[in-house]
């Protein structure tokens, strides 16, 4: 696929606009020996850990706090990034790369946004399967951590 070129809105030069992965964020928030999952409102439908896409503009970690809150309500400590994962063929609506965070969830855990239900699960008791690739992120998890 060739580039796109647009203009710069300030100078009116070509710039060129490629194709790349979108950065996304994933978080496992744990308590004791439970994580949260969210069932996700919208296609891919499924349970799968909080998270979502990084807004033009924000941090990695701002990215997290923000989507946990909209999706579960909690409030972020202890955050730490796990790892990144970045198969091209992880999320089939395209191409993104994410950026897993462990943190502690604290307050009321309540669903919201694009969240149809927020839940504590057993690492032992996971509704299976999970969407993407949170399947494999929970058991490199479980491996690293337990």
């Amino acid at each position: 696929m060739s580039p796109k070129i647009l203009k710069c809105p300030r100078c009116g030069e070509a710039v060129t606009v490629y194709r790349n992965p979108v950065p996304t964020v994933d978080i496992i928030i744990r308590r004791g020996n439970a994580i949260v999952l969210v069932e996700r409102k919208n296609p891919p439908l499924g349970w799968a850990l909080p998270g979502g896409f990084v807004d033009y503009g924000e941090s990695l970690e701002a990215a997290a706090m923000r989507e946990v809150q909209e999706e579960t309500g909690l409030s972020l400590t202890e955050l730490n990034q796990f790892g990144a994962y970045s198969d091209p063929a992880r999320d089939p609506r395209q191409h993104t790369i994410s950026f897993v965070f462990t943190a502690t969830g604290e307050g009321p855990l309540v669903s919201g946004d694009d969240a149809a239900d927020a839940r504590w699960f057993e690492l032992e008791n996971l509704p299976q399967p999970l969407c993407f690739d949170h399947a494999r992120i929970v058991q490199d998890y479980r491996e690293r951590s337990l």
